[in-house]
C-alpha cells in the first residue's frame, strides 16, 4: 500500500510552551494540536493557566505573559477535548520526549493514562539527513526553507512541523519517509540528540558509563554489570522522575569504561564521580565534608568524642571510628538521636553547655545524670560505646599492601587506600611507588565489603604474591 501524505491512523502535530518548570508540576502555558489525515487539517490551540508564574526570560522567549494566562483555563478544563484530538493518532513533536512527558504527567495527575505512538521529528531529521550536524527546530527551518508564522508559540511551531512533514513527503524518494517513520516508531525511546550508534556500541558487560551534554563535563556517571541494558533503562523509564527527564533532554554523547566485574565498576564510578563532580550525581561526592566520630577516654574514663574529617583519618584506626557522615550537621544529628534513645548526657558529649550543679536533661529524666555525678563516668562511657556500636567502622584487616583479584584484574590496596588496578601482579610495586592516594571513606567501605567475596593476595617485601583468603 503506498504511503500517503498521512497514515491511516492520522497524525497529531503537537507543541507546548511551559514556564520552564518540571513535568511533575502544572507548568504548561500553551498547547497546540494540528490533526492531519486524509480528511484534511484541523487546528486547535489554547493558553493554559499554570500553577506558578512565568519567569521573565520565558516571557521574552515565547511572548506569553502572566497577564495572558491569568484567566486562561486550567489543564483539567481542556483535558477532554485535548484527549479526543490525540486519541488513536501518531503524536508528532520536535524533541517529542519533552512535550509528551509534560502532557502525560498532566493527564496522570487527573488519573488518566495516555500512551500514543510518538514520533520525534528531531530523530526523523537525524535519520533522514545524517550528514547534518544540528537538528534543532531552527536548524530544520533554515535547512529546508520552511515558512514560520510565530516561533516559540505553540500553534506557530506546530504549523512548522506540518510543513516539514509535507516538505519531506514532496521531496524524498518514494518509500523513504515511510521506512524512516516505521523504523522510529518501532525503536526504543532514545534522547533526541543522542546518536543511536553510541548506544549500539555499548557492550552488555560490567563497567561505568558517562553521559555528556554540550561540553566536556559529564552530566552523570553510573555503573552496571550490564552497561547497555542499564543505559537503555534510563531512557525507557516512565517520566515520573524529573531527573531522568532532564538527563534525557541534555545528553549528547556517551562514553564507557569496561571493568572486570562489579567491584571494578563500583570503584571506578566512585573515583570518577569524586574527580569529575557530575551535575546530576547526588552521592559519592568529594569527601572533604565527610567525617566520623572518634572516641577516646581520659584518665577518669570520661568519654571524649571528636569529629574527624575523612581526609584526616588514619586507616589503621588505632582509635575507634563510628559512622560515615556526609557532613558535620549529619553527624551531630545522629549523635543527638543516640543521646535521646539511650538517655546519654548531652553536655558530656559536647552537644550542650554544662552548668555546674544543674542538668535540665536529668531534671526531665532524659539522662542518668552523669554530669552531676549520679551515674559513674565509666558506666556512661560504656553505654555510649554500646550506643555507637552499630556505627563502628571496621579496622583495615591487613598488614602491608594487598591485591584483590577480580577476573583478570588486580586492585592494589594498602592500608585501606586504593592505588589502582593492574593486569599483572608484577606491576603492583610500580603502582605503589608512583603515588600516595588520599584515604577515601566511600572506597574504604566498598573494599571492606567486597573483600568478603573476592580472593585477597598479600604482597610481601620480596614482591612474591601469596594468597591470604
Amino acid at each position: 500500500m503506498p504511503f500517503s501524505l498521512f497514515p491511516s491512523s492520522g497524525l497529531a502535530f503537537v507543541d507546548i510552551e511551559t514556564t520552564g518548570g518540571p513535568a511533575q508540576r502544572a507548568s504548561i502555558t500553551e498547547i497546540a494540536v494540528i490533526q492531519a489525515d486524509e480528511a484534511g487539517v484541523r487546528e486547535w490551540s489554547t493558553l493554559v493557566r499554570p500553577d506558578t508564574r512565568i519567569p521573565v526570560h520565558i516571557e521574552r522567549l515565547t511572548g506569553i505573559s502572566n497577564d495572558m494566562v491569568a484567566n486562561a483555563p486550567r489543564f483539567e478544563e481542556i483535558a477532554d477535548p485535548l484527549f479526543d484530538r490525540l486519541h488513536g493518532r501518531i503524536f508528532v513533536a520536535h524533541n517529542a520526549r519533552f512535550d509528551h512527558s509534560h502532557l502525560k504527567a498532566a493527564f496522570r495527575r487527573m488519573g488518566v493514562t495516555i500512551r500514543p505512538r510518538v514520533l520525534c521529528t528531531v530523530k526523523l531529521s537525524r535519520r533522514l539527513f545524517p550528514e547534518a550536524r544540528r537538528h534543532s527546530l531552527d536548524h530544520v527551518i533554515a535547512r529546508h526553507g520552511l515558512e514560520v508564522d510565530a516561533r516559540h508559540r505553540a500553534l506557530g511551531d506546530a504549523r512548522v512541523l506540518l510543513r516539514f512533514w509535507a516538505h519531506l513527503h514532496a521531496t524524498l524518494p518514494p518509500g523513504t519517509l515511510q521506512e524512516a517513520v516505521q523504523g522510529l516508531l518501532g525503536q526504543a525511546t532514545l534522547p533526541p540528540f543522542l546518536d543511536p550508534a553510541q548506544v549500539d556500541a555499548l557492550p552488555d558487560l560490567p563497567g561505568v558509563y558517562l553521559f555528556y551534554g554540550d561540553n566536556d563535563l559529564p552530566l552523570y556517571v553510573g555503573k552496571s554489570t550490564q552497561l547497555r541494558t542499564r543505559v537503555l533503562s534510563h531512557f525507557s523509564a516512565d517520566h515520573s522522575n524529573d531527573r531522568e527527564l532532564s538527563m534525557s533532554q541534555q545528553v549528547r554523547r556517551i562514553e564507557h569504561v569496561v571493568t572486570q566485574g562489579e567491584l571494578g565498576a563500583l570503584l571506578e564510578e566512585a573515583r570518577l564521580i569524586k574527580r569529575l563532580q557530575p551535575t546530576l550525581n547526588r552521592q559519592l561526592r568529594r569527601n572533604r565534608d565527610m567525617c566520623a566520630w572518634q572516641m577516646e577516654k581520659d584518665l577518669f574514663s570520661k568519654p571524649l568524642l571528636r569529629l574527624v574529617r575523612a581526609v584526616d583519618i588514619d586507616p589503621s584506626l588505632r582509635q575507634p571510628l563510628y559512622g560515615i557522615f556526609r557532613s558535620r550537621r549529619a553527624a551531630l544529628t545522629r549523635l543527638r538521636e543516640l543521646c535521646a534513645e539511650h538517655r546519654l548526657c548531652p553536655p558530656l558529649l559536647g552537644l550542650e553547655k554544662h552548668t555546674p550543679g544543674r542538668c535540665f536533661n536529668h531534671q526531665v529524666r532524659r539522662c542518668e545524670g552523669a554530669c552531676l555525678g549520679k551515674e559513674p563516668q565509666e558506666a556512661h562511657a560504656d553505654r555510649l560505646e554500646q550506643a555507637l556500636s552499630s556505627l563502628k567502622l571496621q579496622a583495615w584487616p591487613h598488614e602491608g599492601p594487598v591485591l584483590i583479584r577480580e577476573g583478570c584484574a588486580f586492585h592494589v590496596v594498602d592500608n585501606g587506600c586504593l592505588y589502582g588496578s593492574v593486569a599483572d601482579p608484577s606491576e603492583a610495586e610500580r603502582l605503589l611507588a608512583s603515588q600516595r592516594p588520599q584515604f577515601d571513606l566511600d572506597i574504604y567501605k566498598l573494599l571492606l565489603r567486597m573483600m568478603a567475596t573476592h580472593e585477597v593476595l598479600s604482597l610481601p617485601a620480596d614482591s612474591g604474591v601469596v594468597a591470604t583468603s
